[in-house]
């Protein structure tokens, strides 16, 4: 399989998934401020220009991160990245779906990209971030007397991890539940690997 990433980004919690699951890929590693990922070459795997890609070993791609992390989850399903428990699966699927589309995309969109948004950048920016920390509030509120969001180590898991070391490299202060979450996410032994590979110690 070939795995299309940015050191970092959200695609970082699709590398933890892969770790994690032990399996043998290429990564491709993609410069967004350079535009990589709007070369043409690239385009012609992944049309919406967004990252992660994973190219399964059959040629197709999945172009997003819960198409992908869920795809993961049941081709593996001994690696028990989503509870056989459908309640609590559900519950992984909707925290997965808050971090990736409501954390990420409304939130530290605006910090990461506010010239999407208007030509107010600090405001944008401030928006973004009040958005953000609003939302880990709620989080905080699920994970009360849980070591991770659905019980186990799920695939929710790895998409709170990559909004968390978001929060905690821009600064933001986590709420405790969060910030035990991280820590106790860090402590992984794939989590320490993929930050590792990825230029973090």
């Amino acid at each position: 399989m070939k795995f299309y990433m940015t050191p970092g980004s959200c695609s970082t919690g699709i590398h933890i998934l892969l770790e994690e699951i032990g399996l043998v890929f290429e990564a491709y590693v993609l410069n967004l401020p350079r535009g990589d990922h709007l070369k043409p070459e690239y385009l012609a795997i992944n049309p919406h220009g967004t990252i992660p890609t994973l190219v399964r070993d059959d040629g197709t791609a999945l172009t997003d991160f819960v198409s992908i992390a869920t795809w993961l989850a049941q081709t593996y399903p001994r690696r028990k990245l989503l509870p056989s428990e459908p309640t609590r699966a559900q519950e992984a699927f909707a925290m997965l779906v808050f971090c990736t589309g409501h954390i990420h995309g409304d939130g530290f969109r605006r910090v990461f990209t506010p010239e999407r948004y208007g030509d107010e950048r600090e405001q944008i920016i401030a928006e973004g971030r009040a958005i953000a920390e609003a939302a880990f509030q709620t989080v905080n509120a699920e994970l009360a007397g849980r070591d991770y969001v659905a019980g186990d180590f799920s695939i929710a898991d790895a998409a709170l991890f990559y909004v968390e070391f978001w929060a905690d490299k821009t600064g933001m202060t986590l709420p405790p539940n969060c910030a035990a979450h991280y820590q106790r996410m860090k402590s992984r032994a794939a989590v320490r690997q993929v930050l590792a590979e990825e230029g973090y110690h």
